[in-house]
């Protein structure tokens, strides 16, 4: 006779396979982006040295020295002094707090509009998303800057309307690329659940619409800080922008272009750090659109 052993297969061990979300594997795509990452780093550095670093100099914002005029750099100025014996060191991180404020707040106020107006359009459909589209498009044939110079003289030069006005301008693409990605999301089971539920359109699309293109706001608005830093540049440059005694990068950029020949480190200091930032805002935001890319995460 034959004996039939059965062999029994024991598993001590389950193995699971723990899952990770999207935002999880984007940041460590990321991570492998030195470029993106050293940017981060320089940006972190630059905070730092816009807002702690009057801090460690001796010089204030208001120490003038007209004794010393504009002098090279050296130890004792680093970054040397403008025609009215200025540290530039000191304007260049007070000019930074400024050049980022605005670039970051009008970002958001952009955003803000941007999304919401695209969202609404998208989500709507039919002859409102027609007409608000129209809106966009005739806004986008008026002349940008132009748009931007009557906004600054009709609210007035204060420091916090420069955020207002620019912002106000920016949302235009924003809200066409939100359209865009709404049109998609509309027809996902998702959306079809929550209109079976019975919930409005106002909480669909606050809650399921907008949460689902933060990938795309995220990677746009790393995009519009440094267009926004530009053309607040570019305002301060033409007069229009912040007024003295405060300062910008776009003003000191000016100031040292009418005296480049006589002092060429009055434009060299400036224009470097600020192209710099630019470049930084930049990389993260190829790198940030590359981390978050769905086509990608599905890889």
């Amino acid at each position: 006779m034959f004996k039939i052993k059965k062999n029994k297969t024991c598993i001590d061990e389950e193995v699971f396979e723990s899952g990770h979300s999207l935002g999880y594997d984007g940041w460590c795509r990321l991570k492998n982006n030195k470029l993106a990452m050293g940017s981060l780093i320089f940006l972190a550095l630059l905070f730092f040295f816009a807002v702690c670093g009057p801090l460690f100099l001796q010089y204030s914002y208001e120490h003038q020295d007209l004794a010393l005029g504009a002098s090279l750099p050296g130890w004792s100025h680093f970054c040397g002094t403008d025609t009215l014996g200025r540290d530039m060191l000191v304007r260049i991180m007070y000019g930074g707090r400024v050049s980022l404020a605005v670039g970051i707040c009008a970002t958001v106020v952009s955003l803000t509009i941007g999304v919401l107006y695209g969202a609404v359009s998208g989500y709507s459909g039919g002859k409102t998303d027609a007409v608000m589209m129209r809106v966009v498009d005739v806004m986008y044939a008026l002349p940008f800057t132009i748009l931007v110079i009557i906004l600054m003289v009709w609210l007035g030069r204060n420091f916090i309307l420069i955020f207002v006005a620019i912002g106000a301008i920016e949302w235009l693409t924003m809200a066409r690329i939100v359209r865009g990605e709404v049109l998609s999301l509309k027809k996902h089971e998702f959306i079809d659940a929550a209109r079976a539920m019975g919930l409005p359109k106002r909480k669909i699309i606050l809650r399921h619409i907008i949460p689902n293109v933060l990938g795309v706001v995220i990677v746009y608005a790393t995009l519009t800080v440094p267009r926004v830093m530009m053309l607040e540049a570019f305002l301060s440059f033409l007069g229009l922008g912040v007024q003295p005694p405060m300062s910008s990068w776009g003003i000191l950029i000016r100031d040292g272009a009418l005296v480049m020949e006589e002092y060429p480190w009055l434009l060299f200091f400036p224009g470097a750090i600020f192209s710099m930032t630019l470049f930084a805002l930049n990389f993260i935001g190829d790198g940030l659109r590359d981390a978050l890319d769905p086509k990608i995460s599905k890889k």
